[in-house]
């Protein structure tokens, strides 16, 4: 297993909000001392170039500029670099997973899946996993798939991906919820939505239908977008997993054994350093 991390990640954001630094700085030691043998890799940022493939001009310009984007998307200082190193994560895991068939995942701040072409909103500036299946799509790869377990709905993901040959996008996540959206399926676009506190074994099977919807589209290579607010004890969400369900989630992954790289989204239980080691662990057998 290689760890895609920058430390600098960390160096933003308040511990009164809900995506804190300690998401990583806790999840860090952790992770080093549970599985001293595990690679870890430091990331470029990912130039202009890679961010265009998904996000506009305009987008880009408005994120350097010194203004909030919505209560919960602060603009704070360097928030453009940070959010391209954490896309330059999520290409080199993709890398990673590509050139060598090697399990990557990239630990990063901020989160991006809720990001669109020209918005960021839900704690996400840049839509990384988007612009990671772009990129091996441009890269040559003939089918992508990406699979969102995040608690939300990964809307600026499947607006990126909405309709483009090549690439499948599966999300399973809480509706009612933020953002209100994923209640509708597409050509190659499918949503799972699951009623809050609705029970493991409810949440486990629309789990299981969206992994074999993956399957079923014979990828190439598999994006994770990884979020670990499903959890029984999140304090923004009101759903009912464990631990070891996430692990259940890492097995599926390992017996695929198809390419594969995953990328943190959301999670914000202080138990989140335990529900990442569960899914990676159970991934890399």
């Amino acid at each position: 297993m290689t760890i895609v991390h920058d430390p600098r990640c960390a160096e933003y954001g308040s511990p009164l909000r809900p995506e804190r630094p300690a998401r990583v700085q806790r999840t860090v030691p952790h992770l080093r001392a549970t599985h001293p043998d595990w690679r870890w890799k430091i990331p470029a940022a990912a130039p202009e170039e890679m961010l265009l493939l998904a996000h506009t001009p305009q987008h880009l310009k408005r994120l350097q500029r010194p203004a909030d984007f919505d209560p919960d998307t602060p603009y704070v200082d360097g928030i453009y670099d940070h959010a391209r190193r954490a896309v330059g994560a999520a290409l080199e895991a993709m890398e990673l997973a590509l050139s060598a068939n090697e399990k990557a995942f990239a630990l990063m701040r901020p989160p991006g899946h809720h990001a669109t072409a020209g918005q960021a909103m839900g704690f996400c500036y840049l839509n990384q996993v988007a612009i990671a299946a772009l990129a091996a799509r441009r890269r040559g790869v003939a089918r992508v798939a990406v699979w969102d377990f995040d608690a939300h709905h990964g809307n600026g993901t499947e607006a990126l991906l909405d309709g483009r040959a090549g690439l499948f996008f599966a999300s399973v996540h809480q509706f009612p919820g933020y953002p209100g959206t994923g209640t509708r399926d597409s050509s190659n676009c499918r949503n799972w939505p699951v009623e809050p506190h609705a029970p493991r074994e409810r949440h486990m099977e629309a789990l299981a239908q969206s992994w074999d919807a993956i399957a079923a589209f014979r990828p190439d290579l598999v994006l994770v977008s990884a979020g670990f607010d499903a959890y029984a004890h999140d304090p923004i969400t009101t759903m009912m997993l464990e631990r070891e369900d996430f692990a259940a989630l890492g097995c599926w992954l390992g017996e695929a054994a198809l390419p594969t790289a995953a990328l943190l989204e959301g999670g914000y239980s202080d138990d989140l350093p335990e529900l990442i080691d569960a899914f990676l662990a159970a991934w890399a057998g």
